[in-house]
């Protein structure tokens, strides 16, 4: 077993989501604009998605923005799409050189046509990347996700694709934005609140949360250690007993 920082790396989680809040509550106690906050918090998605990628993370799936987020006042909303697809290609040279693939997941469509194609061409540009798979949750909400993937069910049901008796857990699964990657091992909220604000609502199902009090802008590759530190300290169940666990 190799150690660092007391994390056992043979035991990394596959898969780490992060709702990344407090931006907005880092800047207005700094007395400045909500937008600095946004700014700032950029740089925490760099420093945190490369300690993830030298870790050997395989999925880090980041809240970027909610379709809820839609509804915030629009020059806010504005300056955000223009950050998160200006940051993306900024940021995409290195994500190249440290192999990690960008993709998405949401209600893509929504975004304004020149920040989709932006953000398109970041993702093909590391397509063939084989390390750390980098997901941004761009205009996604999971009760979206849900309905889109019951309405192409019922799509395949009525064209005699799907026998709807045959329809299982997996089917489900199969049919979600997520379907490409397994189902996060590790939620990390930052900003203190106890919620997961409709966040991959079916794929945390048995995943294990961890919340801190820090703001996102503030939140360092230090405490990103000690929560996976802390995840493998944990005996997950999935439902059975403790003792059953052991002798599994």
């Amino acid at each position: 077993m190799t150690q660092h920082d007391n994390i056992d790396t043979t035991r990394i989680p596959a898969h780490i989501a992060i709702i990344m809040d407090g931006n907005g509550r880092w800047a207005q106690a700094r007395g400045l604009d909500r937008s600095a906050g946004h700014v700032e918090g950029v740089k925490t998605v760099r420093r945190i998605t490369e300690e993830a990628s030298r870790l050997g993370v395989g999925f880090l799936t980041l809240y970027t923005f909610s379709t809820e987020n839609w509804n915030r006042p629009k020059e806010e909303v504005d300056a955000l799409m223009t950050l998160i697809v200006s940051a993306i290609e900024r940021e995409t040279p290195d994500l190249i050189k440290n192999n990690v693939r960008l993709t998405a997941i949401g209600d893509l469509s929504r975004m304004p046509g020149h920040a989709a194609e932006r953000l398109a061409k970041c993702m093909d540009d590391t397509s063939a990347c084989t390390g750390l798979t980098l997901v941004l949750a761009l205009s996604y909400s999971a009760r979206w996700e849900i309905t889109e993937a019951a309405r192409r069910m019922a799509r395949e049901c009525l064209e005699g694709r799907l026998d709807p008796d045959s329809i299982d857990e997996k089917t489900i699964s199969d049919h979600l934005a997520t379907a490409a990657m397994p189902d996060p091992d590790l939620l990390i909220r930052t900003g203190g609140d106890m919620r997961v604000s409709n966040f991959l609502l079916y794929q945390i199902a048995y995943t294990e949360i961890a919340v801190t009090p820090t703001f996102w802008p503030d939140y360092s590759e230090e405490e990103f250690r000690q929560n996976i530190a802390q995840f493998q300290s944990r005996q997950r169940r999935f439902g059975l007993t403790g003792e059953q666990v052991k002798n599994s």
